[in-house]
């Protein structure tokens, strides 16, 4: 069966994306790893969606109206908007426990583990554990691993005891893996970047720019953003701005080109109605729709995507753009710049190279989820 027969093919209620493609079709390892991840995240698109909108509006609003940050109102809207990021974690846990064949409920704790806010209170071995280090890398990491744990378990494991022993012993050897291995790593990770861009951001070249927005969709992916909150608050505070919020925020932007690049070539109409509706949301700064639910199942757009981000932050960085204010991106960031036109200009760019980065190196398309009758 070829791809393009696939848009015949009926679903089967509750069947993955992935299970559509039979085992004898021509498809690379890579791809059919792709395949799963659009299984994995394309779910998870309305909630981020829902939750990006309320959350672009209260960032405009406190940034107009700071006096707002203290009204209760205000900071429930706050957790109702951050609720699918917070969550995410958990979801991706869940949903790729049940692609890599495994319990899903067994990834979601593993997801939440990773999330869980008591680690920042642990230190082991004079190591602090962190909340969230690792991103979704981390989970699914821990996730696939669960699955081959459990899958192998079960071969031994008694039936009279399976149901006793396989998810005690699934969920604690992950749950080493992710503490004892992928904090660490992530942690490493993370320090070493943070390091960098504070050594590099004042230099104003449009090398340390290229590769600091370039690199930051990456960073998103392994949490590793989180880390550089206090860094901004700290140039802020500093020098009145912080010069790297903008070269940052243009990582974003070739989200943006890079899917619309998609739109243009893509034949699954899912896939269309998903980026119509990712794109307001990622134009005013939140990136995680676009990511998770266009660029990143595809592979090559989010490459395209960071190589977009990467011109734009060339330039953000070349006329030393700062922004006196954080928590906010894209089309909003504008009004805390220095220089706003010169902004907007680097914005536009990474818009442009993103699209054209997209479309020169194009990509699989997804097979087309038929409507059932």
């Amino acid at each position: 069966m070829k791809l393009r027969d696939l848009a015949r093919k009926p679903l089967v209620s509750g069947e993955a994306l992935s299970d559509t493609i039979p085992d004898t079709a021509p498809l690379p390892p890579f791809r059919r790893f792709l395949l799963k991840l659009s299984d994995i995240f394309l779910p998870l698109v309305p909630a981020l969606i829902a939750c990006g909108l309320i959350t672009s509006a209260l960032n405009i609003a406190r940034y107009n109206y700071p006096v707002l940050e203290e009204n209760n109102i205000f900071q429930l809207l706050a957790v109702v908007g951050n609720t699918a990021f917070w969550g995410i974690n958990i979801f991706v846990g869940f949903n790729s426990a049940k692609e890599f064949g495994g319990t899903p409920v067994i990834g979601g704790i593993l997801g939440a583990l990773i999330s869980h806010p008591n680690l920042a209170a642990i230190t082991l071995n004079g190591y602090p554990l962190t909340p969230g280090r690792g991103g979704v890398v981390a989970v699914l990491l821990v996730a696939a691993l669960g699955a081959v744990v459990e899958k192998n378990l079960k071969k031994i494991i008694p039936n009279a005891l399976n149901l006793l022993l396989t998810p005690l012993l699934t969920y604690i050897a992950a749950a080493a893996f992710a503490i004892f291995f992928l904090q660490p790593l992530a942690g490493l990770i993370a320090f070493t970047i943070a390091d960098i861009a504070v050594s590099i951001i004042h230099q104003g070249s449009l090398l340390s720019g290229f590769l600091l927005s370039g690199t930051f969709l990456p960073m998103v992916m392994l949490g590793i953003h989180q880390t550089l909150a206090p860094i901004h608050s700290e140039l802020i505070s500093r020098y009145g701005v912080t010069l790297l919020l903008p070269i940052l925020a243009m990582a974003g932007a070739g989200q943006v080109g890079a899917s619309l690049a998609v739109f243009f070539k893509t034949k699954n109409r899912h896939l269309k109605k998903a980026i119509l509706s990712a794109l307001p949301v990622g134009m005013l700064g939140i990136g995680e729709p676009l990511i998770y639910g266009v660029t990143l199942p595809l592979g090559r757009p989010f490459l395209a995507a960071c190589l977009g981000g990467a011109f734009g932050g060339a330039w953000q960085s070349h006329y030393l753009i700062g922004a006196a204010a954080s928590g906010i991106s894209g089309l909003p960031l504008a009004l805390a710049t220095n220089k706003l036109k010169i902004y907007l200009i680097g914005l536009l760019i990474s818009y442009v190279a993103g699209f054209i980065a997209a479309w020169l190196i194009g990509f699989d398309d997804l097979p087309q989820k038929s409507e059932e009758t």
